[in-house]
């Protein structure tokens, strides 16, 4: 079963910020793909396509190690 999993991240402002992202929540067991809506200086939407329900707190943990937070609702 694959999904995917929306994620609302605070702080990126780039294209690095983007790649970043994209390789650390790559690392994680399971992900496909990434793929981020960059809202520079607001909150960026961050979708991963998995081949199933990764544990968000790998995810979460995943994107402060890029150097960022997920946003609280």
């Amino acid at each position: 079963m694959t999904g995917n999993i929306r994620l609302h991240v605070q702080g990126m402002t780039c294209g690095h910020c983007v790649s970043s992202v994209t390789e650390e929540l790559e690392e994680v067991d399971g992900v496909r793909s990434v793929s981020v809506d960059l809202v520079p200086g607001g909150t960026s939407t961050v979708t991963v396509d998995a081949d199933s329900s990764p544990d968000s707190t790998l995810l979460r943990a995943a994107i402060a190690d890029a150097g960022y937070e997920v946003a609280t609702s």
